[in-house]
């Protein structure tokens, strides 16, 4: 027999009974049931029930044995009784009676339990991450993950991609976030980085002559830590076609997301008709160029209904250039009790509140409510509601001044009335193209104009577009977000030299900045460069909405913490004065 196991603990059916077997695992639970013991005996594939009487040759040792001991049972196989049968696991018809034991590792008191839900503090799961990884739904956490990224592989293989690997220690590359430098031993005084993303090589693999290129790649950035952002690395499906239009790599990397979606998805609808959005309007409709289309509120401008009304805050802001009121419509909000709710939550937002009108049967017809209602009067009530095609119990609410400072609140105010009203399916993952991303956008206190998105994306227009006023610029570029997140990014590459110059001219950098950052690239690109262009799908966020989990840490096998500290590890650490030295580095201590 073999050493450890002849079975794992999710194998063992009525088949197997009258069976001499040798099982291995963790001690998952421990039951003493007056004179008889139970083990739950876990391993990597499931549970299986062993136990033990005192006629068992090893009854005192078995006795000894706590949870999360590493042990090996040899015992034989026994039919349950019908009425202790577990219909929830395989190995529910069957248990093994322990003839013999050895201990293979022993645990120290546990800091926190494998066994059950238990909530603990984050710090000290991630302490003790070998432990939380024992739990159920860790372990099915990173199965799930390695089953997507195995998926994600055969796809692109089958759509005629070849995986090619890209260096981890490169030149620093300004990217949108802040790199991870690395010291060089060899050239004192210079660093290396690790990539924040493939971008550069990837091109130049296009403009190697690869007509198809894919990558599970690593990428590392120095980065503000949020729920769904890990503050240091993380990795990506990462691709890159030549001789293509945005259009197809839509209808490249569509059946690729929606079939790992319709596979791991559990069950949930999945939308099939991804729809277009640009920039712009996703940032009106949705106040964010991230939109859940789960929930169907679109909000709309408003600002004709109240320039020169009675409700002079909205009127006197509306004199000032740029600024605009929008309505956020609530179908079925239609009461000052949650009207009030929504006030409150617009105050903890940061704002001093939001205006609100609902309608209301008064019995001899509709009546527009609420302090706006008052204000305005009810031909511009009755002007707004049909606008908005509400009803008699629907509500509106409205924000005012330029669409930047509150945008992004009115965004989060649109998810809370859909969560709120229970408008937001649940049950379903919806997808967008946003598209048409502005390339510039201009300093409100400097007025320089300066890149708002990717720089390397070719202007729609190319160089004709750029003649003109940047802040009209569009380029090839493109985001894909599901159920409020952006779980894929992309564009078509600026692949003209002169374009790509001039592009950089626009932002205040000069040819010499251009190639002296960008050298590489720039030089490859006089040497026959292909019109290309791709994308990155975010690995860990996809599982994270798989896995329905709202924090990113629970689909990574040893994240850091908020703090970007790995505590198991005890990184980031302080480095020995030997190996500062070998660097030429010195360490200078805070005041």
């Amino acid at each position: 027999m073999h050493a450890y196991r002849s079975h794992t603990c999710a194998e063992l059916t009525k088949e197997n009974v009258g069976e001499t077997v040798r099982l291995s695992g963790w001690v998952h639970r421990v039951r003493d049931h007056g004179g008889l013991l139970f083990i739950d005996l876990r391993d990597h594939y499931g549970i299986t029930q062993v136990m033990a009487d005192p006629d068992s040759p090893v009854f005192a040792e078995i006795e000894k044995v706590r949870s999360e001991w590493c042990i090996r049972i040899d015992g034989n196989v026994m039919a349950r009784d019908e009425s202790l049968i577990n219909p929830k696991i395989p190995t529910g018809e069957i248990e093994v009676f322990i003839r013999d034991i050895e201990v293979l590792g022993k645990a120290d008191e546990l800091p926190l339990m494998v066994f059950g839900d238990q909530e603990y503090p984050e710090e000290t799961r991630l302490k003790y991450r070998y432990l939380d990884l024992r739990r159920e739904k860790l372990q099915n956490n990173m199965k799930l993950r390695s089953d997507v990224v195995a998926s994600m592989r055969k796809r692109m293989w089958d759509k005629g991609f070849r995986e090619f690997q890209t260096p981890i220690i490169t030149a620093s590359s300004p990217e949108g976030a802040r790199d991870f430098l690395v010291p060089s031993r060899l050239h004192p005084g210079k660093f290396y980085a690790l990539p924040q993303a493939p971008q550069q090589f990837k091109q130049l693999i296009m403009v190697s002559g690869y007509d198809k290129y894919f990558q599970i790649a690593p990428c590392f950035r120095d980065e503000d830590p949020r729920a769904d952002r890990s503050p240091t690395d993380f990795y990506q499906l990462d691709l890159e076609m030549s001789f293509v239009t945005q259009q197809d790599v839509f209808d490249t990397i569509q059946p690729v997301i929606q079939g790992i979606f319709e596979e791991f998805g559990g069950g949930r609808k999945v939308d099939t008709e991804w729809e277009q959005i640009s920039y712009r309007d996703a940032a009106l409709w949705y106040g964010t160029d991230k939109p859940d289309l789960r929930n169907p509120i679109r909000m709309q401008v408003v600002s004709e209904h109240f320039r020169g009304s009675g409700f002079a805050i909205f009127a006197k802001l509306l004199e000032q250039d740029g600024t605009e009121v929008r309505a956020i419509p609530a179908p079925g909000g239609g009461s000052r009790k949650f009207c009030d709710r929504m006030n409150a939550f617009a105050q903890k937002e940061g704002l001093p509140g939001m205006g609100y009108i609902f309608w209301r049967d008064q019995g001899n017809g509709m009546e527009a409510a609420g302090p706006l209602a008052k204000n305005i009067g009810p031909e511009r009530t009755e002007a707004i509601r049909q606008q908005l095609g509400l009803d008699v119990g629907d509500a509106a609410f409205f924000l005012a001044g330029k669409p930047k400072a509150f945008e992004a609140v009115a965004g989060r105010a649109r998810d809370e009335i859909g969560r709120e009203l229970k408008l937001t399916d649940e049950d379903r993952f919806a997808f967008a193209w946003v598209v048409d991303f502005p390339i510039y956008e201009r300093d409100e206190e400097t007025g320089k104009i300066d890149f708002e998105h990717n720089p390397f994306s070719m202007p729609q227009g190319g160089m004709e577009a750029l003649e003109g006023d940047p802040l009209e610029v569009l380029g090839y570029q493109y985001d894909l977000s599901c159920n409020g997140y952006e779980i894929l990014s992309g564009a078509i590459r600026n692949h003209k030299p002169e374009i790509m110059f001039k592009a950089f001219e626009i932002a205040g950098y000069g040819r010499d900045e251009v190639e002296k950052r960008f050298g590489g690239m720039v030089n490859a690109f006089k040497y026959g460069a292909p019109p290309h262009g791709g994308c990155a799908a975010g690995i860990d966020r996809i599982v994270m909405l798989l896995a329905d989990e709202a924090n990113i840490r629970e689909v990574i096998m040893f994240p850091m913490n908020q703090r970007a500290e790995d505590l198991m590890m005890g990184a980031p650490s302080v480095p020995m004065n030997e190996q500062l030295r070998e660097l030429h580095l010195r360490v200078i201590e805070e005041e």
